[in-house]
């Protein structure tokens, strides 16, 4: 455990395991901690690096305007750091749209990617859309971080047994810096690489929850357009699937990792 300076910024990083190099990258608000149940296994056959994105759990918080490019330049500066060379890319959420900006921005770096409930773009088309992320910003500036970890964990974690998920993201929620937070959802808004999706040559991996936010065949419509990318949807699933289905998530990923690796 420790803190790496990159650029301009110290980005907190964790490495464990040894062999070939994976690179995990959490969502917005979260940490490095997303992947506390990926990591023992992972752990176990690759050299496992998970770290905290700018702005982020006890990552440097730097005033903004923060950037999908500069978060991507900020992975690509502690890959280069820490000598791992190409690495396998998971990301999930915002940390997916951080791997695709990396493997354009960067593509020697990247060995494979893994996309999780993610997608190559963040644009707000419809008036629903606008309004909806109006609301997330208005309730994090006026009501506070807190009051949003309540608002989206009953929307991530719904089921009566689910009740100690709830109680966890919403604590881990209230962490967050209101201002560093605001400017990297503000990175994400507008944000789209769809057009040059046929520029990523290494295999892809694109895992969707049969409940994210956004339907299943959206993802279809983007895999279709890369030249190595193949879909698995893992069912009764919502946006968080890495801790609300681990299992699942792991097979998968780990099926996929393994087939690379042969290659």
């Amino acid at each position: 455990m420790s803190k790496l300076h990159v650029g301009d910024v110290a980005l907190y990083c964790e490495i464990s395991g040894r062999g070939q190099p994976i690179l995990f990258i959490h969502g917005l608000g979260s940490s490095s901690r997303d992947w506390e149940l990926q990591v023992p296994l992972f752990s176990q056959h690759y050299r496992v690096v998970t770290f905290d994105v700018r702005g982020h759990g006890q990552s440097d918080k730097p005033p903004g305007p923060y950037s999908l490019p500069l978060f991507a330049g900020d992975a690509a500066g502690l890959i280069e750091a820490l000598d791992l060379g190409p690495v396998h890319v998971v990301g999930i959420s915002m940390g997916g749209m951080i791997a695709f900006q990396l493997a354009l921005s960067a593509p020697a770096l990247v060995k494979s990617l893994t996309i999780v409930n993610s997608g190559p773009e963040l644009v707000l088309r419809t008036w629903q859309e606008r309004l909806n992320g109006l609301q997330r910003l208005f309730v994090a500036r006026l009501l506070g971080m807190r009051k949003m970890g309540q608002i989206l964990s009953a929307r991530l974690f719904p089921k009566l047994e689910q009740d100690e998920l709830r109680r966890m993201f919403v604590e881990r929620w209230a962490e967050n810096d209101r201002r560093a937070y605001v400017n990297s959802m503000k990175a994400l808004l507008g944000w789209s690489v769809v057009d040059r999706l046929d520029e990523i040559g290494c295999p892809t991996l694109v895992i969707a929850a049969d409940e994210d936010y956004t339907p299943v065949s959206y993802k279809k419509d983007y895999v279709a357009k890369m030249a190595q990318a193949e879909l698995v949807v893992i069912e009764d699933s919502r946006h968080a699937t890495p801790v609300e289905r681990p299992e699942q998530f792991n097979r998968a990923l780990m099926d996929f990792l393994t087939r690379q690796d042969k290659i």
